[in-house]
């Protein structure tokens, strides 16, 4: 890994693909497809991109019997001791809608109500991410979403959706799952099919045609984000130890080509020693190809002089993932401001919140972490305003907002208002 200063370059900004031409208008003309015919557009493209002949694609309960006979019952157990940590963490962010009654009767407030329905897409084939099935679901189930749609594109050699996905879904509270991928899926939850009825909520993540999908029908329907590549940021000082920090950035790298590992300290020692660190383990790894390129390519080591400074690198990084490996990491807890999830001290390594601790782990990246936050509860609930106005207070104010209309050039916006004054009136008010 090269080892910087903090006068070099920062950035580490990757394109969020757009993709090409091509993709853009193959990934149109599917949506176009599956709007005007339904089922056969999505068996039609699910055997033309995947391989596979689909006569019934909804998953039905025998198929999810035999995936729980698939797996040991300490996996399943696992799974569903997860799926409570996330839960829980989850319930703690839902609010309350509210109401304020003023003394001449004027009532304001909020009023929050559950999405309807929300579709989740899990990647598939021949990888298999129960983590991103709870991850999804549990927060929309938290939030009262009552009808929650999975879609995941199955293996080529067994025709089936991975067991462990099937028993996460089960567990997390799925109501409906589809055995389809691609961008014929997200166009089937955006607009409907004579098998799947549309939702108002996509998210999950997939490839390039499910992310240009994803943008293609947003606007008729809600997305959660449209996702870079991973990335991790460790924040380290003299006391973090070589290996650990190595192999947490190795954590990283083994996604994908384009994730990024940094490590930023204002210890040449450890800056030496984790360069070195890397090499060695990386060379074990099963993923060695795909780790490599990503720390030849986004792999950086930053030292600075002080903490301070480190700390100012890492809140123009704005990381998706920060690690906090110094002696009193909850000290520094304050002055960091962007971070999609921060892990703190030797023993809250990012897998922790991959799979287990209960915080999300759909979370912004590529910098976004400045403006966007994990996904979360209030991202399946959509709020409104409830305004009851007293007749004493509309009387009150009548004249000012009959002229702050008019101070925008909107007669009918006054005419609005007066005509109640003139109601009154008439009325002998």
């Amino acid at each position: 890994m090269d080892i910087l200063k903090v006068t070099d370059d920062l950035s580490i900004k990757r394109s969020i693909d757009g993709g090409t031409e091509e993709q853009r208008q193959t990934v149109k003309e599917i949506i176009a497809a599956v709007r005007q015919e339904g089922d056969q557009a999505v068996i039609r493209y699910t055997e033309k991109f995947d391989g596979i002949l689909l006569d019934d694609y909804q998953v039905k309960d025998a198929d999810i019997d035999q995936a729980y006979q698939e797996l040991s019952k300490e996996t399943i157990s696992i799974i569903k001791e997860a799926a409570e940590n996330i839960k829980n963490y989850h319930q703690k962010q839902l609010q309350n809608s509210w109401m304020t009654t003023e003394e001449d009767g004027t009532l304001l407030g909020q009023k929050i109500t559950a999405l309807d329905s929300v579709g989740v897409y899990v990647p598939g084939g021949k990888a298999a991410y129960p983590s991103s099935v709870l991850m999804n679901v549990l927060p929309a189930k938290v939030a009262g979403v009552e009808r929650i749609v999975m879609v995941s594109p199955v293996d080529r050699q067994t025709g089936k959706i991975p067991a462990a996905v099937l028993v996460a879904a089960n567990i997390a509270g799925v109501t409906d799952i589809y055995k389809v991928g691609g961008a014929q899926a997200v166009a089937a939850l955006a607009y409907g099919t004579e098998t799947i009825a549309p939702v108002d909520k996509i998210t999950g993540p997939g490839n390039i045609y499910v992310a240009l999908a994803k943008r293609e029908v947003y606007g008729d329907v809600d997305i959660d984000m449209i996702a870079g590549p991973s990335e991790i940021a460790i924040l380290a000082d003299d006391s973090a130890l070589p290996t650990e920090v190595a192999a947490d950035l190795l954590s990283q790298a083994e996604h994908d080509e384009m994730a990024c590992s940094i490590l930023v300290t204002n210890s040449e020692k450890l800056a030496n020693e984790v360069a070195i660190e890397v090499e060695e383990q990386l060379a074990t790894l099963p993923k060695y190809d795909i780790a490599s390129q990503s720390i030849k390519q986004f792999g950086r080591i930053y030292v600075t002089e002080t903490i301070e400074e480190a700390i100012a690198v890492i809140n123009t990084i704005a990381p998706e993932h920060l690690e906090v490996l110094t002696a009193h990491p909850l000290a520094l807890l304050g002055a960091i401001r962007h971070a999609g999830a921060i892990f703190l001290g030797r023993y809250s390594p990012e897998p922790v919140g991959d799979y287990f601790a209960g915080p999300n782990h759909v979370l912004p990246t590529n910098g976004t972490a400045r403006f966007s936050s994990p996904l979360n509860v209030d991202d399946f609930r959509k709020k409104s305003s409830i305004i009851y106005y007293s007749e004493s207070r509309f009387t009150a104010n009548a004249g000012k907002i009959a002229s702050f209309a008019r101070l925008e050039g909107l007669e009918a916006h006054a005419r609005a208002i007066e005509k109640r004054l003139q109601s009154e009136r008439k009325e002998g008010k």
